[in-house]
C-alpha cells in the first residue's frame, strides 16, 4: 500500500492543457484563381480537343457501322477500317507499350505534361471549374460563398452548379458506354426508358465518378490517389523541364513598390504576392521547391509572368527550366541541346523501332483465322478402299469487312486427298464458319504412326489473303 501511494505522490501533475496532434492533415478547399496566359491557352484547346475527340468519335459512322465500338458481346472492336478480335489481343499489348513508352519519353523530356494537360482527372476539373466560375463567380467569390450560411441564393446557387455538373457527369457516362453498346441503339434506349441493367449500371457508375471526382475530390486525387506522382521522379533527372522557381533572382522575397529600387533595398524580384499559390490547382508554393503535388499545368509561371509584367521586371522567374539550368551548369539557351541525352535517346529509338513494327504488323496483317480441330470420336478409320481417312473440323474467320472466297489444300503426304462439301469456300464480311474436312491417304505412303500435314487457305479473289495451320495426320 505504502509503495501505491509514494508511485501515485511521485507522478508529474501539470496545470497545462494536453495538445492534440492530427495523424492527418484536414483537407483546405481549394478556390483557385483564374489565370490567363500561354500556358492556360494550351491548357482551353486540350481540354476542347480530348471532349471533341471523345463525345463525338462514337457518333462517327464508318461502313456503315459505328466507327470506333468494342462489341464486347460480339467479342469484335472496330476502329474505324480495321476489326479486331480477341486473338489480336497481342495488338492491344502493344499499343499499351507504345503508350508506356511515350509516357516514360515526355516524362524524361518535360515532366508531367500528361498530368497537367491531357490527364481526364485535370481535363474533368477544369471544366467543372469553368462551370463554377460561371454560376458563382471569381476565387474570391466562391470562397465568401463556402463561409457564408445556406441561405436561399446559396441554395439556389449550389443547386445550379451540381445540377449542371450532373448533367455533364451523366453525358460522360453514356459517352462511354456508347464506346461498347452502339451510341444511336443506346440513345433510343434512354430516350424509351428501355435500357439495359448493366448499360444503367455503368452509365450512373461512370458518372457518379466523374461527378465526384472532378466536382469534390480534384487535387486529392492527384496528391493522394494517382501512383504517378508517387514514382514519376525515377524519371526525372537534372535535364527534365519542370516548373521552377529561380530563387537565386528571386530571393530575398518582399513586397514593394513598382517605383522602388528593389535592387537597392537588397530584394529579389518575387513581390511575395502570392498568386502562384492563388492559382495553383493543388494548393502548394511552388517557390518550396520542386514537389510531388505538382501536376506541371504551370498555371504559376501564367500567373508570375502578369505580376512581371506588372511591375516591369523580367518574366521567368517562375518557368519551365532544369535542375541543371538553376545550378549554373548552362544557361537556359543550352536546354534544347541537352534534350538530346542517353535516357531519352535510348526511349525514341524504343518508341520509334515499336511504332514501326506496330504499323508494318497492321499493314500486313492478314484478316484471316484458321482454326483445325481434329475428329475426337476417332483418330482414323480405314475406308472401304482400304484407304486411311481423318475427320477434321476447320474454323474460319473472316476478319476483313468484305466478302472472299477461299481454296482449301493439305499438304505433308503423297497423293493426300482433301474432301469437304465443295469445291470453294465463301465467307461473309466477318463470319464465322465451321467447315466439315476429311484427308484420305493410301497407307502406302504413310510413313510413321503420325504425320505432320499442313492445311492452306487463300482467298482467291486476294492472294495475299493466306493462312496456314498444321496438324497430325494419324495412321491407324
Amino acid at each position: 500500500m505504502e509503495n501505491a501511494v509514494t508511485d501515485h505522490k511521485q507522478q508529474p501533475t501539470s496545470t497545462e492543457a494536453p495538445i492534440e496532434q492530427e495523424l492527418y492533415a484536414i483537407r483546405q478547399v481549394i478556390q483557385p484563381r483564374a489565370v490567363h496566359g500561354l500556358f492556360a491557352n494550351w491548357r482551353v484547346a486540350l481540354v476542347l480537343l480530348t471532349q471533341a475527340m471523345y463525345y463525338g468519335l462514337p457518333w462517327l459512322q464508318w461502313d456503315n457501322r459505328q466507327a470506333v465500338l468494342f462489341d464486347l458481346a460480339a467479342r469484335k472492336f472496330y476502329i474505324f477500317g480495321l476489326v479486331f478480335w480477341p486473338q489480336d489481343f497481342v495488338y492491344l499489348t502493344g499499343l499499351l507499350v507504345l503508350a508506356a513508352l511515350a509516357l516514360f519519353l515526355f516524362t524524361a523530356v518535360a515532366g508531367r505534361l500528361w498530368c497537367g494537360y491531357a490527364c481526364p482527372q485535370t481535363v474533368y476539373t477544369e471544366i467543372f471549374m469553368w462551370v463554377e466560375s460561371w454560376l458563382e463567380g471569381d476565387h474570391l467569390a466562391r470562397r465568401k460563398l463556402d463561409k457564408s450560411p445556406w441561405s436561399a441564393d446559396k441554395l439556389r446557387r449550389r443547386g445550379l452548379k451540381h445540377f449542371v455538373w450532373v448533367l455533364i457527369a451523366l453525358w460522360t457516362g453514356f459517352t462511354f458506354v456508347g464506346y461498347f453498346t452502339p451510341i444511336q441503339i443506346l440513345a433510343a434506349e434512354v430516350m424509351s426508358a428501355t435500357l439495359g441493367p448493366w448499360e444503367t449500371f455503368w452509365i450512373l457508375f461512370y458518372g457518379f465518378a466523374t461527378w465526384g471526382n472532378a466536382g469534390f475530390m480534384r487535387e486529392q486525387v492527384c496528391k493522394y490517389m494517382c501512383p504517378y506522382a508517387r514514382f514519376q521522379s525515377v524519371m526525372f533527372d537534372s535535364d527534365t523541364l519542370t516548373v521552377t522557381y529561380d530563387t537565386s533572382r528571386g530571393e530575398p522575397r518582399g513586397s514593394r513598390s513598382k517605383k522602388a529600387d528593389y535592387k537597392a533595398l537588397g530584394l529579389g524580384d518575387c513581390v511575395d504576392c502570392s498568386v502562384c499559390v492563388q492559382v495553383c490547382p493543388t494548393g502548394i508554393d511552388i517557390r518550396d521547391g520542386l514537389q510531388y503535388e505538382c501536376i506541371g499545368c504551370a498555371a504559376c509561371i501564367d500567373g508570375c509572368d502578369q505580376i512581371m509584367d506588372k511591375m516591369g521586371y523580367p518574366r521567368g522567374l517562375i518557368r519551365y527550366t532544369t535542375e541543371n539550368v538553376v545550378k549554373g551548369k548552362y544557361p537556359d539557351s543550352g536546354i534544347l541541346k541537352h534534350v538530346l541525352r542517353p535516357r531519352t535517346i535510348i526511349y525514341t529509338v524504343l518508341l520509334a523501332l515499336l511504332s514501326g513494327a506496330f504499323v508494318y504488323s497492321l499493314a500486313t496483317r492478314v484478316p484471316l483465322r484458321v482454326d483445325v480441330i481434329r475428329d475426337r470420336v476417332a483418330l482414323s478409320k480405314e475406308t472401304d478402299e482400304g484407304l486411311i481417312e481423318n475427320v477434321y473440323r476447320l474454323q474460319l474467320i473472316n476478319k476483313d469487312g468484305q466478302p472472299h472466297r477461299y481454296t482449301l489444300q493439305a499438304q505433308g503426304i503423297d497423293g493426300l486427298q482433301v474432301v469437304t462439301a465443295g469445291r470453294e469456300i465463301a465467307a461473309a464480311p466477318l463470319q464465322t464458319i465451321d467447315i466439315p474436312v476429311s484427308l484420305i491417304a493410301d497407307p502406302v505412303e504413310l510413313k510413321g504412326r503420325s504425320i505432320e500435314v499442313t492445311f492452306t487457305i487463300q482467298a482467291i479473289d486476294d492472294p495475299r489473303i493466306r493462312d496456314e495451320v498444321a496438324t497430325k495426320f494419324f495412321n491407324r
